[in-house]
């Protein structure tokens, strides 16, 4: 597809060359002057060792005294076609490697360069011993065994009591270094750019423990988000989890922890880092980027900015975005970073100011985070503008960078002063990227769909998500149950009004997601919106936002067209394409439709709670047109799942009853079923938990004959929703309670779901959905008073959550919150919302007489008494979960320090929105308030479970 004057053949294939040529420039000039040294000096024409020359601070942490260059740059001599140099790599770091050093090295550095380029080049060693005979048939493993001795040193690193890593490790004595031995920081990114390189590790060994250390990492994280904006911030504490520094963006310190959520996907298989990833860039998008800007923001505040400039590392995000099919805003973000590269001569400084884009922190070291977006830009669009932004930054590393011998960083963008510096990064990845952006597949040995590239652009190969170890499958299902299951086999969830933004459970192919009618190349249209963005830049994110509005010619890439009726021909065209298969007719259980979508290469599998999963390999299909039809196929699938989803989500039931200790009615909000009977009057009846509460199995006489009748409560997990349900009708339940089995999980937090059927329609009693905290609250109650009678009925979303049907509180008046702060009453109350208003009714109530003071008393006690409770079991659950973890000689520490950071992330939230609702009382006037009560605090709460004396105020 050609905007502009396409280049020709000849011209591609000239600059494919000068980009080898400027490879081997750098990498033989490092090779005769520098190996085996980490780097070479290309102003010096020499070798940079570790403590041989001037220490330059956190940059030499990367180096280690073991040939990082060559290490990781071996693969990209594979992606050269030179076997021959290749071999002879690899026989060299056979001989030579040792990692047995008293060196300090950063950790995330030597993962994601040494260990990932030992991955990397065992992968292409084999592979080329396989189709070669007369190359590397010596090799037997050597380089994945120098890989599985670097992860068993950089594992001590984990032993802390978040899970986090340590920044750094020594080689040799591990965490026993005076150097390291204080430090107690690291970035996210740091944390959270592990889990490719440890889960293939463990994968091609067989040792579990490296990938179960990353994923522990990654958990952690995940956990530590920003619930509001689900945003992370760029530092934390190791010891604590507490956020350092809560400037939240997707540049340095961050970066890469996004990149390795949706990565993990595409490599792993694991659904968890997908959702984590969608809910991540949600806030991303609603608060990051800013038009075509990536602006830093508080992760507590999103609304306001934390930077005024933007680093040159966030250039791989519209890379990032294109992997995720969201290509409107990746075009527009790159044609911003473009007006910059051309503003600098094509050397992006470090930082720049999203004012007047000048330098703000002026070096340029050869990064490849912009050319790696703009390969990644063209092979979605195919307009030859990338290839033309290339060979403009090829231009700029030939004059500006190129040296005697190598490429040298920039000191100064503004004066071009060169640096004695040469990074392993630019051979492995800047170099790469760029050589790739002009090659076809005819110049590669290697069919690079069939790898993911990681941060450092190693290849790891997809194969690695069917070698899945039993550990990590087990730590992987508990997982992926903090997050709801999708209703259907493939879900869709609209997270913008306009229904642009869509989260996929597959790789979009670009390509059907551009409207046949379009007259108008949306990839043009989208840049000329921007031009002259950074000539005229002031101002100039109101200047782009007024634009886009304004513009009526820039059509909108809208995800979620169906354009399932359309596919290219061989100039590149959408032209009319009629499926063997419509996805509306398709039954898992028929044989000839499975027939068929196998032909367009589409498997049919089931996870483990029975819900039917289609898998989509082009390469597989029977041809490519099959292929072609199969992501037509798949693209139809997604569109009609999405509505099942909107049609079951937008639903749920009440779960209803009446507190034993107070007389107070009570309400959870609960999920419904795919399956089973659907209410339209009000279910009502005892309850009583079935034995064994897995109910996966007939269940014991006595429990039996006790469900009878009644509403049976089970526990989620170990078979499917359905097959619980088959189970307790069995014995007589008149209704089915299911309860997550994950601990902490609640309906605050995570959205409400439709359980999912298995086609078979032979359940006819009701089946309900609660999340951990509810359903546990709900079981307490239950031991307070054996024959507590419930009923669940439908409800429309504007009910509230928690009732008290005899006092509840009024409207905040006119002239309260004035910052627009305050929810609107008809909202499902979050559990702050909760404690304050019963918090706010017993205040109301102690005013009264001596009954009425009683009755407030306890419903304060009880509703303490079951948070008490809810926090027993997590701790019991943690100790349970934790006591067989390798962790030498520090599982109490971790077990108190996991629950003391708990305690304090419950404090901060409850003092930063509970607070507030309490003084926003409308009977503050006649009640004590938290100013005057220093007792009504977080603190008070969880420990002595009372409540302050009435403090008379008039």
């Amino acid at each position: 597809m050609c905007l502009i004057q396409c280049m020709s053949n000849e011209e591609i294939q000239s600059l494919r060359d000068e980009v080898k040529e400027m490879f081997y420039h750098g990498y033989n000039s490092y090779m005769e002057k520098a190996y085996p040294a980490d780097e070479l000096m290309p102003l010096s024409c020499r070798g940079r060792y570790r403590d041989r020359e001037p220490n330059r601070g956190d940059i030499d942490d990367a180096l280690g005294n073991f040939s990082l260059t060559l290490v990781d740059t071996l693969d990209t001599l594979v992606i050269f076609n030179n076997i021959s140099e290749f071999e002879r790599g690899v026989a060299l770091l056979v001989k030579d490697l040792n990692f047995d050093t008293d060196v300090v090295v950063s950790v995330f550095e030597t993962n994601i360069r040494v260990l990932g380029g030992l991955l990397s080049g065992h992968i292409f060693s084999n592979y080329i011993k396989d189709r070669w005979k007369d190359h590397l048939q010596w090799y037997k493993n050597e380089l994945l065994l120098l890989a599985q001795d670097l992860g068993y040193r950089l594992l001590p690193a984990f032993n802390t009591s978040t899970g986090i890593p340590h920044p750094r490790i020594n080689l040799k004595f591990g965490m026993r270094s005076p150097q390291i031995i204080n430090v107690r920081e690291t970035c996210t990114s740091c944390a959270g750019t592990m889990i490719l390189e440890f889960a293939a590790l463990s994968r091609l060994t067989g040792e579990p423990i490296f990938e179960i250390a990353a994923r522990k990492a990654m958990d952690y994280l995940w956990n530590q988000r920003h619930r509001s904006s689900d945003l992370v911030g760029t530092v934390l504490n190791i010891h604590n989890g507490d956020w350092v520094r809560r400037d939240s963006g997707v540049g340095a310190g961050i970066d890469s922890y996004y990149e390795y959520l949706l990565k993990g996907y595409i490599l792993l298989g694991d659904e968890t880092y997908l959702q984590r990833f969608n809910q991540h860039y949600k806030g991303i998008m609603k608060y990051v980027s800013q038009g075509p800007l990536l602006v830093d923001v508080h992760m507590h505040r999103p609304k306001s900015n934390a930077k005024n400039f933007m680093d040159s590392l966030l250039a791989f995000w519209p890379g990032l975005q294109v992997l995720k099919g969201d290509i409107k805003p990746a075009i527009a973000t790159h044609e911003m970073l473009y007006q910059v590269a051309q503003r600098h001569n094509f050397l992006i400084p470090e930082a720049f100011s999203i004012n007047d884009f000048e330098a703000h922190w002026s070096g340029y070291f050869l990064r490849p985070e912009f050319i790696e977006s703009t390969y990644f830009l063209f092979k979605a669009t195919g307009d030859h503008h990338y290839l033309e932004v290339g060979k403009q930054v090829m231009e700029g590393l030939q004059k500006y960078t190129r040296t005697e011998c190598g490429f040298a960083a920039v000191k100064d963008v503004r004066t071009r002063t060169k640096e004695d510096r040469m990074d392993s990064f630019f051979l492995t990845e800047t170099l790469k990227y760029l050589y790739l952006l002009f090659a076809t597949k005819k110049d590669l040995i290697v069919d690079l769909d069939q790898f993911v590239f990681t941060t450092e652009a190693h290849f790891l190969p997809l194969s690695l998500s069917s070698m899945q170890l039993d550990e990590i499958s087990k730590i992987s299902e508990k997982a992926d149950a903090l997050s709801p299951p999708p209703s259907s086999f493939l879900t869709f969830v609209d997270e913008e009004k306009d229904g642009s933004m869509q989260y996929f459970r597959h790789c979009p192919n670009v390509k059907y997601l551009i409207k046949k009618d379009l007259k108008v190349d949306y990839v043009r249209d989208i840049r000329e919106t921007l031009k002259g963005y950074i000539a005229n830049s002031r101002d100039a994110s109101l200047k782009y936002a007024r634009s886009s509005s304004q513009s009526t010619s820039t059509p909108s890439l809208n995800l979620a067209s169906s354009t399932c009726s359309m596919s290219y021909n061989d100039h590149g065209d959408l032209s009319e394409k009629r499926l063997s298969l419509q996805p509306q007719d398709f039954s898992a259980t028929n044989k000839e439709h499975l027939e068929i979508i196998k032909k367009m290469g589409i498997n049919v599998g089931f996870t483990t709670d029975g819900r039917i999963q289609l898998i989509h390999s082009a390469a597989t299909a029977e041809n490519v047109d099959k292929g072609v039809e199969g992501a037509l196929f798949m693209q139809e699938m997604l569109r009609l799942s999405k509505q099942q989803v909107n049609q079951f989500n937008s639903k749920h039931q009440w779960l209803s009853f009446i507190s034993p200790s107070t007389g107070s009615m009570l309400k959870f909000k609960s999920g419904i079923a795919q399956f089973g009977l659907q209410l339209k009057q009000p279910l009502s009846g005892k309850v009583s938990i079935a034995d064994p509460i897995k109910a996966c199995s007939e269940l014991l006489p006595e429990s039996n004959s006790a469900i009878s009748g009644k509403i049976a409560i089970v526990e989620r997990g170990e078979c499917t929703f359905v097959q619980k349900a088959r189970v307790v009708q069995k014995a007589g339940a008149i209704g089915c309670i299911v309860i997550d089995d994950v601990i902490g999980t609640t309906e605050e937090t995570l959205p409400m779901f439709a359980m999912s059927g298995d086609g078979k329609d032979d359940v006819s009693i009701p089946v309900t959905f609660l999340y951990y905290q509810q359903g546990h609250s709900l079981m307490w109650f239950l031991k307070q008073k054996d024959d507590l009678v419930i009923e669940i009925n439908a409800a429309d979303s504007k009910d509230n959550n928690l009732d008290f049907s005899s006092s509840k509180p009024s409207e905040p008046s006119n002239n309260e919150d004035k910052d627009g702060s305050y929810e609107d009453d008809s909202e499902v109350m979050s559990p702050v919302e909760a404690y304050a208003e019963i918090t706010d009714i017993t205040q109301q109530i102690i005013g009264g007489n001596g009954e009425d003071t009683e009755r407030g008393m306890k419903v304060v006690e009880a509703v303490l008494n079951s948070f008490h409770h809810d926090l027993t079991l997590k701790y019991q659950q943690y100790v349970k979960n934790n006591f067989n973890s390798i962790v030498e000689g520090t599982i109490l520490q971790d077990m108190f320090s996991s629950l003391q950071s708990s305690l304090k992330n419950m404090k901060t939230v409850f003092e930063s929105e509970g607070e507030p609702l309490l003084a926003r009382s409308k009977r503050k006037r006649n009640l004590m308030s938290l100013r005057t009560c220093n007792t009504l605090t977080y603190e008070h709460l969880i420990s002595t479970y009372t409540i302050c004396p009435r403090v008379n105020t008039d």
